[in-house]
């Protein structure tokens, strides 16, 4: 199966799969089917947390200067906080 996106979207699939620790495939198919993203915490995700917290830093300061706020930054936004819920509701049961 093969389909196009946009770079943009692209762009939006591939920070989703670098944020869930997910192969591409793997995601996609999870999110065609509409079943849950589960999030394991491992190197791989908290890098990659790191690091689109970042980028979201940078774009939060360009906004500062007076450019507006775009869907793709605050869809990342969620997706970041979602997954941080999720990972502080797996610390709280593991104490």
């Amino acid at each position: 199966m093969a389909f196009r996106v946009s770079p943009e979207e692209d762009a939006q699939i591939e920070t989703a799969v670098k944020l869930t620790g997910l192969t591409k495939q793997d995601y996609i198919i999870r999110r065609l089917l509409e079943r849950d993203v589960v999030v394991q915490g491992n190197p791989r995700v908290y890098k990659a947390l790191r690091d689109q917290l970042a980028a979201v830093l940078d774009e939060l300061r360009r906004i500062e200067t007076g450019q507006g706020v775009n869907d793709e930054l605050l869809d990342t936004i969620q997706m970041i906080a979602t997954i941080m819920n999720g990972m502080q509701e797996d610390f709280a049961y593991d104490r």
